[in-house]
């Protein structure tokens, strides 16, 4: 807390400052909160004139779990005049930094999606890991943005229309290629795969660390050890943003393999096409795991 406020205090003196350099005239700068909502924001703004999209977290940054934005960051937030957020609780950090920017519009691409929640009702904002909920955050970034800059409204739609059709052929690519697989019970390592899985048939049988870095206790790592035999289950999936260690542990008393499956929270700022390579990836990843 007391890092947050020296943040939140710290956002309010670049504020006042002028945040350095001013960008040139005329120029709009879409922020994004990390790197799925820059990538999605990327691919409908691009070629638009005068705009410019920035990712305020490190393009290597994982899912949002208790960030906490640095001076940098902040700075970077206070020079947009658009800000693209996943929502669903994922940016649990810009509540009071938001607060210092009142001209500061927020496009939510989770707006109107349907989310899962788990057992306690607290949402799951991992929408984007689904094909379809990428499609439809993309939609609500398409609307959001052609409302904040009527003038390039036609590039936005499309941009949009072409990314969709894109993410639309993958989509039928993965059901095609997930449909004849015969296991379809997974353990994953954190509460990434929800959408996914609900989208391709699968069935989450457990998640070895539902917040990445608490590691399990000895209790649930013996509960999921038990849970992998009972199901005769082969695969485990692990992330490549975090360390696998528990899930080699589990795979050492089970026999189970260890496979990756990229959620896509991280990724290269200039591949525009890198959520369909890395699903196209996943794609195989689970033909070998579960076949």
């Amino acid at each position: 807390m007391r890092n947050f406020m020296i943040l939140s205090s710290a956002a309010a003196l670049l504020i006042a400052a002028g945040c350095g350099t001013p960008k040139p005239a005329h120029e709009m700068v879409i922020s994004t909160s990390f790197y799925p909502m820059y990538l999605a924001t990327a691919n409908i703004a691009a070629g638009a004139p005068g705009v410019r999209v920035v990712n305020i977290t490190r393009p290597f940054t994982g899912c949002l779990h208790d960030y906490q934005l640095t001076p940098e960051e902040l700075k970077t937030l206070s020079q947009a005049d658009v800000f693209v957020i996943n929502g669903g609780g994922m940016e649990t950090f810009i509540d009071k930094a938001v607060s210092q920017l009142p001209r500061l519009r927020m496009i939510d691409a989770s707006r109107n999606i349907e989310m899962i929640r788990d057992e306690h009702g607290e949402s799951n904002p991992h929408v984007w890991v689904s094909v379809s909920g990428a499609m439809a955050q993309a939609r609500n970034i398409a609307v959001g943005l052609a409302a904040a800059d009527p003038g390039n409204a036609a590039v936005y739609q499309r941009n949009t229309d072409a990314y969709l059709a894109k993410l639309d052929a993958l989509r039928q690519k993965m059901h095609a290629g997930l449909k004849g697989i015969r296991q379809r019970d997974i353990i994953t390592f954190h509460e990434a795969f929800p959408y996914f899985a609900r989208e391709f048939g699968l069935r989450v049988a457990a998640v070895i660390e539902r917040e990445p870095g608490s590691a399990p206790s000895a209790g649930e790592l013996a509960a999921t050890v038990k849970l992998v035999r009972e199901k005769k289950i082969r695969a485990l999936f692990a992330e490549p943003q975090y360390p696998a260690k528990a899930a080699h542990t589990i795979a050492r008393e089970t026999g189970a393999n260890v496979h990756t499956l990229d959620p896509v929270s991280t990724g290269p700022l200039d591949s525009l096409d890198h959520y369909v390579t890395v699903m196209e990836r996943n794609l195989a990843v689970l033909q070998e795991a579960l076949r």
